[in-house]
């Protein structure tokens, strides 16, 4: 039996029984099954939804961050693949589609299961694939054939790569999708290698003269099959979630243990510094030594090395982006959908130190407040299928009000808010 035919049976067994078998399905693959299962994709039918077209969507790809690099991925992917059996996709943060280009055939037969401009393709809405598994995992992603969710993308093959500003943050996803070339080592390679050069476009253009893209980057990358060899990858810290927090240096996740990454979140929100009893303080609501707080961040200096200082008060060298900067960013330009597509859990659940329940409890406030004021029936659904809305009577209350009568939402808000009523009157008894 060919690989192929095992990840498909593999593919049929769980969509039945909700375990996957054997060892023949990558682990990165397996678990995005799940996550596609929980969020209640459907296998047989992909929906993405397509919430820009025309004029909206040209306004907002033109003033989109990405827009400047669009050339480079033209001649990097697009021009050289016009007819190579492929297209290349960028997307913004939320996973949208917002430029689809190359060979015509592809493009053509990949709109019939909706990978068209305006489309949202986040593993929410259509299960595993490359672009919306790079969004979820923040990492470079190839998916083969049979390894889709939905089994009407699974004809196709396809490369992804998030995209980042200087500072860290995710603004897109670079995607290649076709026929069987999509799923070599050279084009993930090439994929790699076109991310170096677009995020060096956006670093030209952020600071005129002073950047070019790197042509010989790009060569360079694809010789080393794909390794990046550039200036080092900005920090950026990982706490939502259950998730083990993370932060990234140089490229490469480092595994934090709580309290190492309790006392990077507080310093990435205190730019000018803590000592150690201000630490202490919020670190513990008990009394918490200044010899503890320091023989701690000794530890912690061996973990991250020039990220944090020698000096007093303890501070990091450079800025520190973390996920809760992603989320509350989103919620002020308006994207509610982005935000909760960013969130996939409590900022550092298992943590009782006083000053991460602060950020806890204010990105939780804040999340709330914008699902609730939000009109689309679609935030306030993804909101209450989530651990912290799952009891929340305001939101459920909201989805029976703004879902369309008779429809799933409505009659499963009103289910809810009947749930959650006898429960509260069984208390009361």
């Amino acid at each position: 039996m060919s690989q192929h035919d095992t990840v498909r049976d593999a593919h049929e067994r769980f969509v039945t029984t909700g375990r996957v078998p054997g060892r023949h399905v990558r682990r990165l693959v397996a678990d995005s099954w799940r996550r596609s299962a929980r969020s209640g994709v459907d296998p047989e039918v992909p929906a993405p939804p397509v919430d820009m077209v025309g004029r909206t969507l040209t306004s907002y790809r033109r003033g989109h961050p990405l827009a400047v690099a669009m050339p480079v991925v033209r001649d990097l992917l697009v021009r050289p693949g016009h007819d190579a059996g492929w297209v290349a996709a960028l997307t913004d943060d939320a996973g949208r589609l917002l430029w689809v280009e190359g060979d015509r055939d592809v493009r053509h037969k990949v709109e019939g299961v909706g990978f068209v401009e305006g489309a949202v393709w986040r593993e929410d809405c259509t299960g595993t694939n490359a672009l919306g598994t790079a969004l979820a995992t923040d990492r470079a992603v190839q998916v083969v054939g049979t390894e889709h969710y939905a089994r009407r993308v699974q004809p196709w093959n396809c490369a992804a790569a998030p995209v980042r500003a200087a500072s860290g943050q995710v603004l897109g996803v670079l995607d290649v999708t076709g026929g069987p070339v999509v799923a070599s080592g050279l084009v993930m390679s090439l994929v790699r290698a076109t991310v170096a050069a677009v995020e060096a476009e956006l670093a030209r253009a952020a600071r005129p003269g002073v950047v070019e893209v790197p042509t010989e980057r790009v060569v360079a990358v694809l010789a080393a099959g794909g390794a990046s060899r550039g200036a080092p990858t900005p920090g950026r810290l990982r706490v939502l979630g259950p998730a083990v927090p993370t932060v990234r240096l140089d490229g490469r996740d480092v595994r934090l243990g709580l309290r190492h990454a309790e006392i990077l979140l507080l310093l990435a929100h205190h730019p000018a510094g803590l000592t150690a009893e201000q630490l202490a303080v919020l670190l513990s609501a008990d009394a918490l030594s200044d010899v503890t707080v320091r023989a701690e961040v000794s530890r912690l200096r061996r973990v991250v090395g020039p990220l944090l200082s020698h000096s007093r008060p303890y501070r990091l060298t450079v800025p520190l982006r973390t996920d809760l900067d992603t989320v509350h960013e989103l919620l002020e330009v308006g994207d509610v959908v982005g935000a909760l597509a960013n969130h996939p859990g409590l900022v550092l659940p298992r943590s009782v130190a006083p000053g991460v329940e602060r950020l806890r409890d204010d990105l939780q406030a804040d999340l709330r407040a914008a699902v609730l004021a939000s009109p689309e029936p679609g935030v306030l659904s993804r909101w209450v299928a989530s651990d912290e809305g799952s009891d929340d009577w305001q939101a459920w209350q909201r989805l029976a009000v703004l879902a369309p009568r008779g429809t799933p939402a409505q009659v499963q808000a009103r289910g809810r808010l009947d749930l959650l009523a006898r429960r509260l009157a069984g208390r009361a008894g």
